[in-house]
């Protein structure tokens, strides 16, 4: 094996050279002008810092994974980190901290981050891909809680949650196969995820029917199985599947239903499934609305191996639904809402915020919003990334993990010459990204 000799050198190594195609998406939004607009209380009109490089140099260090305030320090003395983001000063470390701080204690700096990236998904025409039911498409809107473990910590907020660990449990919207965030909020850990939901449905449509025109359907597990959340949906004409929550039915008393009501299909020896739905009506405002229970109930009287049960075992599972398709395309629909809890890892781990940085749960919130306005911009990226067979990867996906964008394209090697009045990275020509890399810069631009 060689042996290398490690010198140190005056040339501008960049190894995050993808912080440019950042800098340029971030560059066609009004971020900066509206958080520099807004005096913070206690902070002054002109600080030396303003507002608008702290969130972009905060937005910078989480497309790079980076959670914590310290690693800012790194980025304090580096020219393409303020370059590539057009940050006329980096924040220090204590900067950065106490102006996140002091942006919690108002709800405008969350405003405005959610309404700039949903203006930046709409402004770049992503294309949000349906699902279909009966040929007819629905854009798919997901609601989850997703908890973030902060076991053995003693921040404000961080209690006990449904999982059996100490954090918070704030919840996601995700719209489109793609999964692009559409909107978040911060809960404690042992508040009841049905707490506050159908307001944030309420707001959840708002915000999607800023994006898209289609019919939207909405998909929530059995945890959010209420009345309200039923009318809120059918008041605004958005199309839904509810996972029912059994409470104390039993399985006996479905197998009846199923029976009478149901179509039987023997999937093996032993083993039969029976599909169907019965209608139901709502009452919203003097007005009887139909909708459907739809139910999947499954009699075993033998195992998957040939053992025969003494007593047979029974299993059921239902669904609200407002949709005219048949029972089993309701059920497969459903199934794919659990893609969600990908788009739950990809914040937590691969943007780092499971274990969120600070110890005030308000200044959690707002990392949390900035964690969601860095996960569409690595999003867009990602999608952009999948329009040309350019890249090294030669599977074929419909999305690209953030990840494999962190990885591959924001983690890129190069080098920052200054030649010809003229700012320029050279990449390597042997890097298999080069080509994608430069189409990116090029249509963000």
């Amino acid at each position: 094996m060689k042996k290398f000799v490690i010198e140190p050198t005056k040339e501008r190594i960049v190894p995050q050279a993808g912080l440019a195609i950042v800098g340029n998406l971030l560059n066609q939004t009004n971020l900066v002008s509206r958080l520099n607009a807004y005096k913070l209380p206690d902070i002054s009109r002109y600080p030396a810092c303003s507002n608008g490089d702290v969130a972009k140099s905060y937005i910078g260090l989480l497309c790079q994974g980076k959670s914590d305030y310290d690693n800012i320090e790194t980025f304090r003395d580096d020219a393409f980190f303020a370059l590539a983001l057009d940050i006329q000063r980096v924040p220090s470390s204590p900067t950065l901290r106490q102006r996140l701080d002091q942006a919690a204690l108002v709800e405008k700096w969350k405003t405005i981050l959610h309404e700039e990236s949903l203006d930046l998904i709409r402004h770049t025409n992503a294309e949000i891909s349906p699902v279909y039911a009966k040929d007819k498409p629905y854009i798919p809107v997901d609601l989850d809680v997703s908890p973030f473990d902060n076991s053995k910590t003693k921040k404000e907020g961080v209690e006990r949650t449904y999982k059996g660990c100490d954090g918070y449990a704030p919840m996601f919207a995700y719209m489109g196969q793609e999964g692009y965030c559409l909107h978040v909020e911060m809960r404690k850990g042992s508040v009841h995820c049905q707490k506050g939901t159908p307001n944030f449905i309420q707001e959840t449509i708002q915000s999607a029917r800023k994006l898209t025109d289609q019919p939207l359907l909405f998909r929530l597990d059995s945890g959010n199985d209420s009345r309200d959340n039923l009318i809120i949906l059918l008041e605004n004409h958005a199309s839904f599947i509810i996972k029912r929550n059994p409470r104390k039915e039993k399985a006996e008393d479905w197998l009846y239903i199923a029976r009478k009501y149901g179509i039987c299909c023997e999937e093996r020896e032993g083993k039969k499934v029976y599909l169907g739905s019965i209608p139901e009506t709502i009452q919203i405002k003097d007005q009887e609305r139909s909708i459907r229970k739809v139910f999947k109930v499954t009699e075993r009287t033998i195992s998957r191996d040939g053992q025969i049960f003494l007593i047979p075992e029974y299993e059921f599972e239902t669904y609200w639904t407002d949709l005219e398709v048949p029972p089993h395309v309701v059920i497969s629909l459903y199934h794919n809402h659990g893609t969600c809890e990908q788009f739950h890892s990809e914040i937590k781990s691969e943007l780092d915020l499971e274990r969120l940085p600070s110890g005030k749960y308000e200044t959690n919130g707002l990392v949390l919003h900035f964690g969601v306005f860095a996960y569409n911009l690595l999003r867009l990226i990602g999608q952009e990334s999948l329009k040309k067979q350019d890249t090294p990867l030669k599977k074929k996906t419909t999305r690209r993990r953030i990840r494999t964008v962190i990885q591959n394209m924001i983690t890129l090697a190069s080098k920052l010459v200054f030649r010809g009045r003229q700012w320029k990275l050279k990449v390597a020509e042997t890097n298999k990204w080069l080509p994608v890399f430069t189409r990116l810069y090029q249509a963000f631009y």
